[in-house]
């Protein structure tokens, strides 16, 4: 049976679609590749025809999958999509990549700089104060997906270094490296969305004409570890026509 039932308290049905989700987002599946049939699953995954098919139904939900009469479950190209920075976190977890199907990050680069004040507010500190800033690209087959900012105390670049580097970081993500070298683990994290029209600013992270008028997603993640202490404030700017897209079981 594909996976470890016993590292993973999940439902049979969300531990099948977690396992095909995580196929695709790691590339190994593509658009066009068909998965098993119900039967199949149900035999490999020791479940019932009806927890297979709730499985197949869940990622026909998020847009993942299609179905098709007399052929099978087909893997869908992917929409014009944006991730949260928490998402990349949670995918980078399960799959040590935070990219997505079809991208790439690029531009990356880090340094310890002044603290503006939406940033000081978020991190607790006065605006001015040095923190680690890291930001970098995310890019696909349509282009841009989305500007990331990681905004994270300066504390930590004593130990790790490599946080205030221009370059990739190697090893997971910046979280990730925190949690090895400090022992402290995110595991709060709050979430928020919010609309504007793109400042000057904004164009020129997303390499958009300076008089482009258009209406841009604002994704933000506050991680905290388990004293309530403020690890790293994300924020990342979606580019224009980019949509969000999530979906979850209706309980009742």
């Amino acid at each position: 049976m594909p996976g470890s039932p016993r590292a993973d308290n999940r439902p049979p049905y969300a531990r099948i679609a977690g396992h095909y989700r995580a196929l695709m987002d790691s590339g190994e599946l593509s658009p066009g590749d068909l998965l098993p049939s119900i039967r199949a699953l149900a035999g490999q995954w020791e479940v019932s025809t009806a927890t297979a098919d709730r499985a197949m139904k869940l990622l026909r939900d998020e847009g993942l999958v299609q179905g098709i009469p007399g052929v099978g479950t087909e893997v869908m190209a992917r929409p014009m999509s944006l991730t949260s920075g928490a998402e990349r976190h949670d995918r980078s977890s399960r799959t040590q990549s935070s990219w997505g199907v079809g991208e790439k990050s690029s531009g990356h680069a880090a340094g310890i700089e002044a603290a503006p004040q939406d940033v000081a507010q978020a991190l607790g500190i006065d605006p001015g104060d040095d923190v680690i800033r890291r930001s970098r690209v995310y890019r696909d087959t349509h282009g841009i997906v989305a500007h990331s900012t990681s905004w994270i105390p300066a504390e930590f670049a004593h130990v790790l270094p490599e946080l205030a580097r221009d370059e990739r970081l190697k090893g997971g993500l910046s979280l990730d490296l925190i949690a090895r070298a400090t022992g402290r683990q995110a595991t709060q994290r709050v979430d928020e969305e919010t609309a504007r029209i793109a400042t000057a600013q904004d164009l020129e992270l997303l390499e958009l004409g300076a008089n482009t008028v258009a209406a841009i997603l604002v994704l933000t993640a506050r991680f905290l570890d388990a004293d309530g202490q403020l690890l790293e404030y994300g924020v990342d700017l979606g580019a224009p026509g980019r949509t969000r897209r999530t979906a979850s079981e209706v309980r009742r």
